[in-house]
């Protein structure tokens, strides 16, 4: 694994080891950066079941102004401590060891508005998927111009609308795809 570009690219980080992950690959990972393109700079990106922390760290690395790595499994969470702390990451992004619900929970409360939410669950766990975007389409935590992303198996058929969030487009690639989410024009 490593860092696709920016300020650190080619910079390899910690994998899974022994951690049953299934981190997002390179490939997909340079694919979902080029549509996002500059978008990324100066913005607030939330990593949600970071697990390594690749994701956010990509975001990091293209300039994200601040990022926050949910990860409710302790040795993950640990994981990309360890990652950031290897990069020499500038600021001090956080790292929030609690699960994905919970962790935007703490968010909400928080009234941050996030330009950025990446949702990678397990892929079996199709139930977790509707409850985080649940979540936020009933929250406000998505700033009026931001995107939600979710990467899910190409076999999952994920809801076009919710009450606020729509789908606007969907990236396959091999068994993954990514499914983007805005705030409806009428919502």
């Amino acid at each position: 694994m490593r860092v696709i570009a920016g300020k650190f690219g080619r910079r390899k980080l910690k994998g899974p080891g022994k951690l049953r992950m299934r981190p997002t690959s390179d490939r997909l990972r340079e694919t979902l950066f080029n549509i996002l393109g500059p978008a990324v700079e100066d913005s607030l990106f939330v990593d949600l079941y970071a697990g390594t922390g690749a994701i956010g760290i990509e975001a990091l690395s293209r300039g994200a102004k601040e990022v926050v790595f949910v990860e409710g499994h302790s040795a993950s969470a640990r994981l990309i401590r360890e990652n950031l702390e290897a990069l020499r990451a500038d600021g001090i992004p956080e790292v929030m060891a609690t699960f994905a619900l919970k962790g935007l929970e703490k968010l909400a409360a928080r009234h941050l508005m996030a330009d950025f939410i990446f949702l990678d669950p397990p892929y079996d766990n199709e139930e977790e998927q509707l409850l985080a975007l649940e979540f936020i389409d009933e929250s406000h935590l998505l700033a009026p111009q931001g995107l939600v992303i979710v990467e899910h198996s190409s076999k999952t058929e994920l809801p076009e609308r919710f009450t606020r969030l729509e789908r606007t487009r969907v990236v396959e690639q091999g068994d993954a795809s990514l499914s983007f989410y805005c705030l409806a024009a009428a919502a």
